[in-house]
């Protein structure tokens, strides 16, 4: 029986889970929101995560009756991500394990996403689209390790939504995507927009130029709601593609979606299809789990910590640019 906590602030969302052998005890969780038309930059990330963190250690302790003395692993959000938001969590991580002398473990941010949408929606094997606003991949298990089969070759999916959010001056409460998804249901009209496949890989950066150098003469012919019917329509069936060529290397009858841009219904509804059309199943999870939280780096790092991964203090660093594949899975022989 393994007690972890989870620390996770790489980006704009700082959160705190506690889980007992996959038991879910705590999961709390602030988001730092910014202004319309504005993105979250690092140092003002990093001082949200300094103001609220002993108050969210403070909720994630009481709403699971844990004290800090059955804490079997400290665990934190090592990389990839923002560089000063992560070395908050980080230095308050260090902290606790030091003052309740309890082991430290790094955890991959990807992998805690993965083995989160695992233990939720209880998917086996699957070919596991990981879509957010800092990462954009194709993954599956093979020997050990989380192999990348394709990936955005500038920037993420999420990151390209946001940044059109802020394009069109929508608000970023809840979250500038949220925003967009909404917009979406109400479009009709669609725009063919640039589509870049590579091979397995896909590319962002161009479709996010092209709308903002000509979003004045779109706006002539095109609903705000249209405009972004047509990016996500766009964005969507690119990332479905390589999924889809990934299931058919793999033999894989099993899909997994996970991070933020995985809550879009639109998205899990496209997927949906896909799958129905190979004879697969699909598997998704709501806010709670797919959007960053403190849960997700808890159970992963109390997975390494059962199969007797540890980590030496002094290793106890981040690693803003840390590969998915760069993590010894020692908790599947599969």
């Amino acid at each position: 029986m393994v007690i972890a906590i989870g620390f996770e602030g790489s980006a704009n969302k700082l959160g705190i889970g506690i889980v007992k052998d996959g038991e879910i005890l705590a999961n709390c969780r602030r988001t730092y929101i910014t202004p319309p038309g504005e993105g979250f930059l690092p140092r003002e990330t990093a001082e949200h995560h300094q103001q609220n963190i002993h108050d969210v250690l403070q909720e994630a302790l009481e709403q699971s009756g844990i004290s800090p003395q059955e804490i079997d692993v400290v665990c934190y959000t090592k990389g990839p991500g923002m560089g000063a938001p992560l070395s908050v969590c980080a230095i308050v991580a260090r902290t606790c394990a030091k003052l309740w002398n309890k082991p430290i473990l790094g955890v991959n941010h990807c992998i805690g996403h993965i083995e989160m949408g695992r233990l939720i929606t209880k998917a086996n094997n699957p070919t596991v689209l990981y879509v957010s606003g800092g990462n954009t991949q194709v993954i599956a298990y093979s020997r050990q390790r989380y192999r990348i089969f394709g990936e955005t070759i500038d920037i993420a999916v999420g990151n390209c939504l946001d940044r059109f959010a802020r394009v069109l001056k929508l608000s970023n409460a809840p979250s500038p995507g949220y925003n967009i998804e909404q917009a979406a249901k109400k479009g009709n009209k669609y725009l063919q927009l640039p589509y870049c496949v590579k091979g397995m890989d896909v590319s962002f950066s161009g479709i996010l130029s092209y709308m903002e150098d000509k979003i004045d003469d779109l706006l002539k012919d095109y609903s705000p709601e249209d405009l972004c019917f047509s990016l996500q329509e766009t964005l969507f069936a690119m990332l479905i593609e390589i999924t889809e060529r990934a299931m058919a290397h793999c033999g894989s009858d099993e899909v997994l979606i996970v991070g933020g841009v995985g809550c879009n219904e639109r998205l899990q509804a496209m997927m949906g299809v896909m799958c129905e059309e190979r004879g697969a199943r699909l598997f998704a999870t709501d806010e709670r789990f797919c959007i960053d939280n403190g849960v997700m780096i808890a159970h992963a790092g109390a997975l390494a910590h059962a199969a007797g991964t540890r980590m030496d203090f002094t290793d106890a660093t981040i690693t803003q640019r840390y590969r998915t594949d760069d993590v010894l899975v020692t908790w599947r022989d599969d």
